[in-house]
């Protein structure tokens, strides 16, 4: 049962979860905090932590990872990665297939205009839901970003290398 609850949520997501993954954020969360209850809002927050440091889609590493949080098994995560993939794969095959019919239709691209606006208003709501944990913002996270920023912009420093550096840094400070 638990699969299947699994694979329609992660199939709805996928479905309306537009704008990629920090868009999807908010969706995800309400889905799996809120109205399913299989992780807590700490949890949740910890798994977009990882899901931006590893390599791939940010909603697609959460559906991997809370797919085998929920289950226990590798086929909780196969079964959320695949639902979640499956409406944008469907609807590739599809756009690409009328590509060439549509591309200069005026009503087309009118409505990929109107998303732009949505699209960074759900980008937005996923930044302030993040932001809005207890102990989210401390001193010590303030000095991490600040100096993880100097290293990045005026140094130009790896971007891997500075996820090490601040993941140490994290760690010997939490």
């Amino acid at each position: 049962m638990v699969y299947i609850q699994l694979f329609l949520t992660y199939l709805r997501i996928g479905l309306f979860g537009f704008g990629g993954g920090y868009a999807m954020l908010s969706l995800i969360q309400t889905e799996v905090v809120t109205k399913h209850q299989w992780l807590g809002p700490g949890e949740f927050t910890d798994i977009v932590a990882i899901s931006q440091m590893t390599p791939g889609p940010i909603g697609i590493n959460s559906a991997t990872y809370i797919g085998y949080v929920v289950t226990g098994s590798i086929w909780g995560s196969a079964v959320a990665t695949f639902a979640v993939c499956l409406p944008s794969f469907a609807i590739m095959l599809l756009a690409c297939k009328f590509f060439v019919m549509f591309r200069n239709n005026f009503y087309i691209e009118a409505a990929l205009s109107w998303l732009r606006p949505a699209i960074a208003g759900l980008i937005a709501a996923a930044a302030l839901m993040l932001a809005n944990r207890e102990n989210f913002v401390d001193s010590a996270g303030i000095i991490i970003f600040a100096v993880s920023f100097l290293l990045t912009w005026k140094w130009k420093l790896h971007p891997i290398l500075l996820i090490l550096i601040a993941g140490a840094a994290g760690w010997i400070i939490y």
